[in-house]
């Protein structure tokens, strides 16, 4: 009689064994404040790559009035948007989520 019970058991642990853990990879764009001289880019770029997850940081000016925007990919079964969010701003250049994708 246990023999089948067994077999049910096995054959539950192996569809969830088998069951694709895949990473979600997450792209969110920033809206940067105070990034205002050549060097804040960087220092922001910088501070979101240490960021355990992220995979890659873009930022980029619409021209010379504008904020800064930080495109950034990430890993979003390791960090979060608050987490991207307290990077730039533990930097001196507090952020907010300008858009998702």
């Amino acid at each position: 009689m246990r023999m089948p019970q067994a077999t049910a058991a096995i054959a539950v642990i192996a569809a969830l064994t088998s069951w694709p853990a895949h990473a979600a990879v997450k792209t969110v764009v920033l809206d940067v404040k105070n990034a205002d001289c050549v060097l804040c880019p960087p220092i922001v770029k910088q501070s979101l790559l240490r960021v355990k997850g992220v995979k890659n940081v873009e930022t980029r000016q619409a021209d010379q009035m504008a904020d800064f925007m930080a495109t950034v990919t990430f890993d979003d079964t390791i960090t979060n948007e608050p987490a991207l969010i307290a990077a730039t701003t533990n930097a001196g250049y507090p952020s907010h989520v300008a858009s998702a994708k």
